[in-house]
C-alpha cells in the first residue's frame, strides 16, 4: 500500500462561518487553526495547504477564562532599544477583539511560508456583519 500525498490540484477549499459568541478564545483559536491547516480532512498532508477558508463573526462576545482578562497581556517590540510594549487583554477585547483572535490563531500555525499562506484564509469580524455572502459559507459548529 502506498502513502497518499495530496497535491495542490487535489485540494478543494470550502468556506465556513464560525460564530464566536460565548466561546473561549484559546479553544476556538486552536480549532480554527486546525481547519485552516486542513487537519479536519482525510487528505491532510503537512507540506500542502489543504485548509479551508474560515469567517469568524461576533468576536466581541469571546470569553477569556479565569483572570486572563486582567492578567494576560500582548507583548510586542518596536525595534528600538527599550521598545518593548505591553497591552492588557482587557483593553484589546474592548477596542479590537478581532485582533486577539487573529493573533491567537496566527501563533498556532506554522512559522513559514505555508503558515503565511494559511493565515490569509482567515477573516475575523467584530459583529455578525461580513461581506462573504457570495461565497456561501457553511456554518461550522466548533467546541461543542
Amino acid at each position: 500500500m502506498k502513502t497518499y500525498f495530496a497535491t495542490e490540484k487535489d485540494v478543494v477549499s470550502n468556506w465556513y462561518i464560525v460564530d464566536a459568541k460565548n466561546k473561549v478564545l484559546g479553544r476556538l483559536a486552536s480549532q480554527v487553526a486546525a481547519v485552516l491547516r486542513g487537519k479536519n480532512k482525510p487528505i491532510y498532508t503537512p507540506h500542502v495547504d489543504c485548509g479551508d477558508h474560515v469567517v469568524v463573526i461576533n468576536c466581541q462576545k469571546l470569553v477569556l477564562t479565569g483572570n486572563k482578562l486582567e492578567d494576560k497581556s500582548y507583548t510586542y517590540y518596536t525595534g528600538h532599544i527599550g521598545g518593548r510594549k505591553e497591552i492588557k487583554y482587557k483593553k484589546i477585547m474592548a477596542e479590537k477583539p478581532e485582533f486577539a483572535l487573529y493573533e491567537a490563531v496566527k501563533g498556532m500555525l506554522p512559522k513559514n511560508r505555508l503558515g503565511r499562506q494559511m493565515i490569509k484564509k482567515l477573516r475575523v469580524y467584530k459583529d455578525d456583519k461580513h461581506n462573504h455572502q457570495a461565497q456561501k459559507p457553511v456554518e461550522l459548529k466548533l467546541g461543542e
